[in-house]
């Protein structure tokens, strides 16, 4: 029991990301930009972040990581950036699917690094989920040949960048409690999508006299605090690999979301999709699971 608290944290850590989505659309009915949306995400999660270090560690933070925390905050802030640069050259819907790449990709850097073949269950799984994103996503009538380039590219930087982030967060730091680690991720994320994003909504009064704040409330707290600090919890618990299988529940919470926020239906197709989706998911935890049972019987 206490070994299934880690996936289950991965699981809802990707179902935060879920609603990512839906509220940037809520945003953008709003009057503000996508850009701008995805900027205050990493502002005011690095300020609930400081107050909450403030509040529970009263300390002095102590540096360490190097590397580690560097490249999280990095590759935090390029999988947003990188991913709404997709969605600008393709569909929403084609966009998730090549986001959803990261999950052969993620477990592809894990059995490179870990020298390792896949098992065959992780195999099965991701082919359920590659068929249930399909189905999920509802792109089976679009029109792929009008689709550039540069949108199959950026879609699948976003994967490659949130596969990296996975692969990061694996990766434990001695001496760190996970408090300071999103700290310090949270910092060098607001650095570089300072970078990549429109700082400018602090000073000309977009982000608190414009009202973004409201949104950039939920998406830093769903969207920065919550993830990244369950994912330095349980990734190096539950492994690079696994923890890409189960970040699929990104998919289906943003489409539920969609559906209650937005008003979108959801057809008999997509609905299908989400089962597959749900069965690939648990496929290899309940197959290592039944290992473990014929291990004790024997």
């Amino acid at each position: 029991m206490k070994n299934a608290i880690y996936p289950l944290l991965i699981v809802f850590a990707a179902s935060c990301y879920g609603i990512l989505s839906t509220i940037i659309k809520l945003s953008i009915q709003d009057g503000f930009t996508a850009s701008q949306a995805v900027t205050s995400q990493y502002y005011v999660g690095l300020f609930i972040t400081i107050v909450l270090f403030l509040v529970f560690k009263r300390s002095k933070p102590q540096w360490g990581g190097g590397k580690t925390l560097i490249f999280a905050g990095l590759f935090t802030a390029t999988t947003g950036t990188v991913y709404g640069q997709a969605v600008e050259y393709m569909p929403a819907s084609l966009a998730v699917v090549m986001l959803f790449q990261f999950t052969w990709i993620g477990m592809l850097f894990d059995c490179i690094a870990n020298r390792r073949f896949p098992t065959r269950p992780e195999l099965l799984s991701l082919i359920l989920l590659f068929t249930g994103t399909i189905l999920a996503a509802g792109v089976i009538d679009v029109d792929l040949s009008i689709i550039p380039w540069q949108g199959w590219a950026w879609g699948m930087a976003s994967a490659i960048s949130f596969s990296s982030f996975v692969m990061v967060n694996s990766k434990q730091v001695e001496g760190m409690d996970t408090l300071t680690r999103l700290l310090f991720t949270s910092i060098f994320a607001a650095i570089f999508i300072t970078l990549f994003q429109d700082p400018e909504i602090v000073w000309d009064g977009t982000l608190f006299g414009g009202g973004l704040w409201k949104y950039g409330l939920i998406l830093g707290f769903f969207g920065i605090v919550v993830p990244i600090y369950l994912f330095s919890i349980a990734v190096p618990k539950v492994g690079a690999g696994m923890s890409s299988i189960l970040s699929a529940m990104e998919l289906p919470v943003a489409i539920i979301a969609s559906m209650l926020l937005l008003g979108e239906r959801l057809t008999a197709l997509q609905f299908l999709g989400i089962a597959i989706i749900l069965i690939g998911m648990t496929f290899p935890t309940i197959m290592q699971q039944l290992k473990q049972k014929k291990r004790q019987q024997t």
